[in-house]
């Protein structure tokens, strides 16, 4: 099993000036990745800084984060299970975030645990596997 971060444990590791491993302290050696939903989540706030400094900022530190943690990419798996989870969710008056379920169809095909603040929707996806920081 590996771990899938979640795009809120980045946002919190640049607003604190964390480093990601303070955040990682309890996690076994396992792989770590992002899926390509957070990249596109964190390159987006990139777009939306309010400043130019802050900008080139938030730029150095996310394209920091793409080279050091791998990224795996949105396949017809995950696809297929995102689209079921998405149905069945729908049928049950649940809503989630699109970008949440994304991410965690993802973990669900490769079989990992997303790393996350966001209890509200990711403890809503069944069968997901989460590890909730504080």
């Amino acid at each position: 099993m590996g771990y899938l971060i979640d795009t809120c444990v980045l946002i919190q590791t640049e607003r604190t000036q964390k480093t990601l491993q303070d955040f990682f302290l309890n996690l076994k050696e396992e792989p770590i990745g992002l899926s390509v939903i957070s990249a596109a989540e964190l390159l987006h706030g990139i777009h939306r800084a309010k400043d130019a400094k802050t900008k080139y900022k938030r730029s150095a530190f996310v394209e920091t984060i793409l080279e050091k943690i791998p990224i795996y990419p949105f396949d017809l798996k995950m696809a297929r299970i995102y689209a079921e989870l998405w149905a069945n969710l729908k049928k049950s008056a649940v809503n989630i975030d699109t970008h949440d379920l994304l991410i965690g169809a993802c973990a669900l095909a490769l079989d990992f645990s997303v790393v996350t603040f966001d209890r509200r929707d990711f403890s809503r996806i069944p069968g997901l596997k989460t590890n909730f920081l504080k």
